[in-house]
């Protein structure tokens, strides 16, 4: 029999206590970025969605999990802000893709940037090989758990 290693009442007990209270401090630190920005969450994750690509509404709304009218609102409203932009879909003659502006661009860049010292900030304590691991544990997860194998870039 294992010996018991005594645990600190605060310590997470279980592997779903431990992810959860992780997302809480990663979902905390892309919050105060995104309020620093008087952007909403939804709107930094469009943002960090479109960095690498320029899908379509229905896409975007898929990869957000938002329904159309509410990815047309979003859309919308970054679009005054001058954030994204709409263009004619070149496959499809009604369709729209949404990309972003080099304002859009911009920002998305100060909120990764921003968001990359608050995780470094956060997996300071770890090492190098512990940073690794971690990060390969989260890809194996996220690719398990995207639909086709695939992640969604948020």
């Amino acid at each position: 029999m294992a010996p018991t290693i005594p645990q600190d009442a605060d310590e997470p007990q279980t592997t779903v206590d431990a992810l959860v209270q992780l997302s809480f401090l990663v979902h905390g630190a892309l919050a105060r970025i995104a309020a620093t920005h008087d952007l909403s969450l939804i709107q930094i994750r469009l943002l960090g969605i479109l960095r690498d690509r320029t899908p379509g509404m229905l896409d975007l709304a898929r990869h957000l999990g938002l329904d159309k009218s509410s990815m047309t609102g979003l859309a919308g409203r970054a679009e005054k802000r001058g954030l994204v932009e709409r263009r004619p879909s070149p496959h499809d003659g009604r369709g729209v893709l949404i990309g972003l502006t080099p304002a859009g661009r911009s920002l998305a860049e100060r909120c990764t940037a921003e968001m990359d010292q608050a995780v470094a900030a956060l997996t300071a304590s770890l090492t190098t090989a512990e940073r690794d691991t971690l990060r390969a544990v989260a890809v194996k997860l996220l690719h398990a758990a995207a639909p086709g194998g695939e992640t969604s870039g948020t």
